[in-house]
């Protein structure tokens, strides 16, 4: 690849150094991350930025040799209108070659207006440069909801399966499956819940969300069943409701003296192995959230609900799940008939 800026040695060019000379106060890429409230967002955001400033630096995004250049050595205020539109052209290329998804790319380029706002914001950029290297637009694409369904019969022999170990681990796991089904939850806002979050009277749980919103989210009479199970094992202790074993499950993880919040990953790890030592199909906690809103939308709840329920920021990406128009969609092409192919010599 080719560099985009005249940075010469990628390690030590004037830019770079530029770059490193700012504060880290005024830097738009610590700006950019400390705002981040969620270490997941942090993390995500600054792999985006991280992988542009490889491609400005004439690197693939994703080559190990160059794992330590970040977005950190990055001039951003010092990127133009032709910069960004060629930044955008390298994104969008891996996409037209199918290494990356456009939503994928979209989330780069998400992440390259924020950081040059924090630019701007700090003062080093002016408004109309700002203005200009800003006006990149996403990739327009439809694409179908992530995912699959997720068939009562699996569901039910995965809490089986939990059922069967007789650890702390078994009754958690239940639980966890229980919220999943019940709430449409992102597996990280699980792994955030705490104790105190639980309300066993309205049977709500509160959760922060993205963008740090909170909302109310509902057990149905059986999960909140499974779910005082477990906090029956857990104890009643303030903390992270959801919390991990080492291996064995016989001592919980512990950090600063307190038990540690599972992580996203772990939930989803914990879910695949569940399902998978009951035989059922692998599925992820995305799913959990697609059959959720499938299954409210088919019982006949309105999209406000709905979109409330799951947190989503508009109706519109809600609606991306609702299976009803699938549905009729197939039935009025079952009801065409292929004509029936003439045997030879008729």
């Amino acid at each position: 690849m080719t560099e985009l800026l005249p940075a010469g040695d990628v390690v030590t060019g004037e830019l770079v150094a530029a770059a490193a000379s700012l504060p880290r106060d005024r830097n738009p890429y610590w700006v950019y991350l400390d705002r981040l409230t969620s270490p997941n967002s942090r993390r995500t955001i600054g792999g985006s930025l991280d992988r542009m400033a490889r491609i400005i630096y004439g690197y693939e995004p994703d080559d190990p040799a160059a794992a330590h250049i970040t977005g950190a050595g990055v001039p951003w205020h010092q990127l133009d209108y032709a910069h960004t539109m060629r930044i955008r052209a390298l994104l969008v290329a891996k996409a037209e070659r199918r290494e990356w998804s456009a939503a994928h790319v979209n989330h780069h380029l998400v992440a390259l207006r924020q950081v040059l706002q924090e630019a701007w914001r700090l003062g080093l950029m002016p408004a109309e440069t700002y203005q200009r290297a800003r006006d990149v637009q996403n990739m327009r694409v439809t694409r179908l909801p992530a995912g699959a369904h997720v068939p009562g019969d699996a569901l039910a022999a995965a809490l089986t399966e939990c059922g069967k170990d007789e650890t702390p681990a078994g009754r958690r796991d239940a639980a966890l499956l229980a919220v999943l089904f019940s709430t449409g939850c992102r597996r990280q806002e699980i792994a955030d819940m705490t104790l105190a979050d639980y309300d066993a009277a309205e049977a709500s749980i509160r959760v922060t969300g993205k963008g740090n919103k909170q909302r109310l989210v509902y057990l149905e009479s059986d999960a909140q069943s499974l779910l005082e199970e477990w906090i029956t094992v857990r104890g009643r202790a303030p903390g992270p409701l959801f919390y991990g074993y080492y291996k064995g499950a016989k001592r919980v993880r512990m950090r600063g003296g307190r038990p540690s919040h599972l992580s996203g990953q772990a939930i989803g790890d914990a879910l695949i192995r569940r399902l998978l030592g009951a035989g059922a199909v692998r599925r992820t906690a995305h799913d959990f959230r697609r059959t959720f809103i499938g299954e409210l939308l088919d019982a006949g709840v309105d999209l406000a609900t709905a979109q409330a329920l799951v947190g989503h920021a508009s109706p519109a990406t809600t609606a991306r799940y609702d299976r009803r128009p699938e549905r009729t969609r197939k039935e009025a092409v079952s009801r065409l008939k292929l004509p029936t192919p003439r045997k030879l010599g008729e």
